[in-house]
């Protein structure tokens, strides 16, 4: 009596283990990853150069600065976004047409008592 107690309770387990064994296989066998590339290497970051900085002033508030335009060289940015208080955390996207490039400072509204820099980042 003992002995097939025991031998239903080892078959129980076998079975149970094999359970287990083919829902992990089952689940392993069922993951699909699409093929993708990998590299490393290293190549030279140039900066840009911004000059000719305009601020348009707000037309019924001078105290707001509505937009900021300069030229970027080189020219050929796909983003450009720039920052005007130091210690803020505001970025304007910027529209760059051959190197000529404005950032509209509405949104939220940027200060003249507020601009401290103008900091400029651009990926090309």
């Amino acid at each position: 009596m003992v002995r097939r107690r025991r031998a239903i309770r080892l078959s129980a387990l076998f079975a149970l283990a094999l359970i287990v064994g083919v829902a992990i296989y089952a689940l392993a066998a069922s993951n699909t990853v699409p093929a993708t590339r990998v590299g490393d290497g290293s190549g030279a970051i140039s900066g840009y150069t911004a000059s000719s900085v305009v601020y348009t002033l707000n037309s019924s508030d001078p105290s707001k600065i509505d937009k900021v335009a300069f030229t970027l060289s080189p020219t050929s940015t796909t983003t450009v976004k720039a920052k005007l208080v130091s210690a803020g955390t505001d970025w304007y996207s910027c529209t760059n047409t051959a190197g000529s490039v404005e950032c509209t400072t509405t949104s939220p509204q940027a200060t003249v008592a507020s601009a401290d820099q103008l900091q400029v980042v651009a990926v090309g």
